[in-house]
């Protein structure tokens, strides 16, 4: 069973995959043996997980509430950089992108246990990164303790001639976007970062397409290719 299998039948699962893509995968279901074995084994997997929830309905009025309480910002508080402004003030977006980060937690806690990293070290927050305007899966980003970043991209992003990709991470308002690295093509890469505080639930993280040599602003300038939140790993 291939990575690539074994990832797509987890998106599917976590219910992560656009309805294209859903829809393309099940076609794929229908005729792979291999692929309905992955399925079943994330299905079997996350079992444990979904006895454990339980079945809430939330009031009509909670997602008011939780948009009016996003959409407060104090008084004295600097406004955010243009792009990370419109995602921040963006409930949709941010809805989507921690609802995704809930899956990822599940999906990812499950890959560590079968996979963990070399020399045992684990992600203290996981962040499955979106397209804004698909809310398709583009990347997954996983934060450590020690400051490191890694940054494993889901599907092949072009990057034009005299571009690159950029790698940010926002914690706080006030502070504002700080940039985590470059990636000059979509491949899984990992940063060493300082001067940032411990990684924390619902930190956000996204990629942005910047000039060569990054951002010359040292903030986003670039159109938001993924985003989305951290979240700890079960």
């Amino acid at each position: 069973m291939t990575d690539d299998l074994l990832a797509d039948a987890g998106e599917y699962v976590a219910g992560l995959m656009s309805p294209e893509e859903a829809e393309a995968f099940e076609r794929r279901l229908a005729a792979d043996a291999e692929a309905r074995r992955a399925v079943g084994d994330w299905r079997a997997r996350l079992l444990a997980l979904d006895e454990t929830a339980t079945q809430i309905t939330p009031s009509e009025g909670l997602w008011p509430r939780i948009e009016a309480a996003i959409g407060t910002v104090p008084a004295n508080a600097p406004a955010a950089p243009g792009l990370f402004a419109r995602i921040w003030n963006d409930v949709a977006t941010l809805r989507w992108a921690s609802l995704a980060a809930a899956a990822a937690a599940a999906v990812l806690a499950v890959l560590l246990v079968a996979q963990p990293f070399s020399g045992g070290a684990k992600p203290v927050v996981v962040a499955v990164l979106t397209a804004p305007d698909t809310r398709e899966a583009g990347a997954i980003v996983e934060a450590f303790a020690d400051g490191r970043v890694r940054v494993v991209p889901l599907r092949a992003i072009p990057v034009p001639e005299g571009r690159t990709l950029q790698v940010w991470t926002l914690w706080d308002r006030q502070v504002g976007p700080r940039s985590v690295g470059l990636m000059p093509a979509a491949r899984q890469q990992d940063y060493a970062t300082s001067g940032m505080p411990r990684p924390a639930d619902q930190q956000l993280y996204e990629i942005t397409l910047e000039p060569a040599g990054g951002s010359p602003t040292g903030r986003p300038t670039g159109p938001i290719l993924y985003v989305g939140r951290g979240s700890r790993p079960l």
